[in-house]
């Protein structure tokens, strides 16, 4: 079994963001609503040095634990109220016990895990194996319909069993390598939780519970005084939500607020903000279903049209860096030696003659739908893409379309009779590993991808069933693959977040932090006190 870890505080492990995933922070997003501080969204209240207050960019749309990879909602949830049995170090990677003491593979379908003792619900009740069962079949074998169940676990149950109070056995149908991994997504709560409908208050072990949920107003928790870990420098925390990054620096700058998160680039030069690696990757998702888009020599010329490094100076504030692929350095899978694609505008449009020329209808109109505020500048990079895709000889229309309307293109089934799409996306793998990307985004039925190969779908499933060393580069070549003899997408860049920070606290931002922002991480500035 893996060793015991003395866990009293612990990093924040990276998590996947899913349908709904950049609808709110860490990124730089923009949301294109307007407002003014302190006009939306309920007041902060006063800066007490005993209460952290957090601004959003929206509303949570739910605080129910087993949504937590939803980012609007773990960005509240998770570490914060909720803990699962194991968390990821979003630094180096590594698996770490948490609510679990440690696990092993007990038969190539079977892990046995090691349950703390010692811990306590907010509502007082010992947590025991009995709970971490019942959390898991809740969260991935109910009816619920839980976001965790679909990405993380897809359509596979999982068979739980509470051997005793300091012992749990999860048996999957097939072997599977990285089990540890997507338990860390499962949010632990008590077997009294509701199993009928899900949760609006959520009760967890974690270090601060909610006091109260004001709708469309604020959020408000206070520190849990039984936490069986190193409790927290504040003792309350408070969100609420302002849809304009200026308001939210504002807010800062104002004493409103102690963090701020998404901001615009132009706020990068203050002291009072920190920069850092989210995992989103921007990229034009090509759906290979509609001519001209069905031609490689096309979605190829597309690839060699783009002038990443011009956007990323121009538009997004220098803040990110080129991409090559869907995942950033530091997820399992990614290939360091895959390098992005240099422009060159007189081979794409030479490859988009050559298709022309052999009866590709090169002219017929591709429509490049992205979504507002998706990230500070989109409509400026949308418009850069056409001009620079028109360039080659291409027809683009850009649509900046809304949230719902992007998800309709998102996801499948996609819609009909729209012509061909390139679909501008920002992906974030917080998980850590290419198994969650390459099944959403590059198997020919998956639910973010338009197409793909048989050839690819097969070392798809090789990939995921390997460990070590040897799914890493089996992942890293994948990708290569997709690069080079599918092409479904023209990655842009791998994104970089902003987040405000009041002088009177410390708080080292990390890439998990948009996904889950750990109140139990921030202290005081020295010589302030909460």
């Amino acid at each position: 079994m893996k060793p015991s870890v003395p866990s009293p505080r612990r990093a924040a492990p990276g998590r996947p963001r899913t349908i709904g995933a950049t609808l709110l922070a860490g990124t730089v997003l923009l949301s294109s609503g307007c407002a003014v501080a302190n006009s939306a969204g309920g007041d902060t209240g006063r800066a007490d040095g005993r209460t952290l207050r957090v601004v959003l960019t929206q509303e949570p749309p739910t605080l129910e634990p087993c949504e937590a990879s939803l980012t609007g909602t773990g960005v509240v949830v998770r570490s914060n109220i909720t803990e699962p049995l194991v968390e990821r170090d979003p630094a180096s990677g590594e698996l770490n016990p948490l609510l679990s003491t440690g696990w092993k593979q007990t038969t190539p379908r079977t892990w046995t895990f090691g349950i703390r003792s010692g811990v306590t619900f907010q509502n007082g009740a010992p947590f025991t194996a009995e709970d971490a069962a019942f959390s898991i079949d809740r969260a991935v074998n109910s009816d619920l319909a839980c976001n965790v169940e679909g990405y993380v676990f897809g359509d596979e149950d999982l068979r739980v069993e509470a051997v005793d109070d300091g012992r749990l056995t999860v048996t999957t149908e097939q072997p599977d390598p990285i089990l540890p991994l997507r338990l860390s997504f499962v949010e632990i709560v008590p077997r009294t939780t509701d199993t009928g409908a899900k949760v609006r208050i959520p009760i967890g072990t974690g270090p601060y519970a909610v006091r109260s949920w004001q709708p469309g107003a604020a959020i408000s928790l206070d520190r849990f005084d039984d936490y069986w870990g190193e409790a927290p420098a504040f003792a309350r925390a408070r969100y609420v939500w302002r849809g304009d990054a200026s308001v939210r620096a504002a807010m800062i700058d104002k004493g409103e607020a102690e963090i701020a998160v998404a901001l615009d680039p132009m706020e990068a030069e203050k002291d009072t903000t920190a920069a850092y690696p989210n995992n989103e990757t921007t990229a034009l998702r090509l759906d290979g279903r509609e001519p001209p888009l069905d031609d490689l020599r096309v979605r190829r010329a597309i690839d060699l049209a783009v002038d990443r490094g011009g956007i990323i100076d121009a538009l997004l504030g220098g803040l990110a860096e080129p991409a090559a692929q869907l995942v950033p350095p530091g997820v399992v899978g990614h290939g360091d030696g895959i390098e992005p694609t240099r422009q060159d505008v007189g081979e794409a449009r030479a490859l988009v003659e050559e298709a022309s020329a052999d009866g590709v209808p090169t002219g017929r109109q591709i429509t490049l739908v992205a979504r507002n505020g998706m990230f500070s500048g989109v409509s400026e990079t949308a418009e850069a893409l056409q001009y620079q895709l028109r360039e080659i000889g291409l027809n683009v229309r850009v649509r900046m379309a809304d949230t719902a309307t992007h998800l309709q293109y998102l996801l499948r089934p996609l819609p009909e009779d729209v012509g061909p799409v390139a679909l501008l996306i920002m992906h974030g793998n917080q998980a850590g590993d290419a198994a969650f990307t390459a099944s959403q985004y590059l198997l020919s039925d998956g639910p973010q991808s338009t197409f793909g190969t048989e050839h690819l779908d097969r070392r798809i499933a090789e990939a995921g069933a390997l460990s070590g060393e040897r799914r890493q580069k089996a992942f890293a070549d994948l990708f290569a693959e997709q690069n080079d003899s599918v092409v479904q997408y023209a990655h842009l860049a791998h994104m970089n977040g902003l987040l405000s920070l009041s002088r009177s606290i410390r708080y080292e931002p990390n890439s998990a932090t948009g996904d889950e922002l750990r109140l139990a991480e921030v202290r005081p500035a020295e010589g302030a006190k909460p």
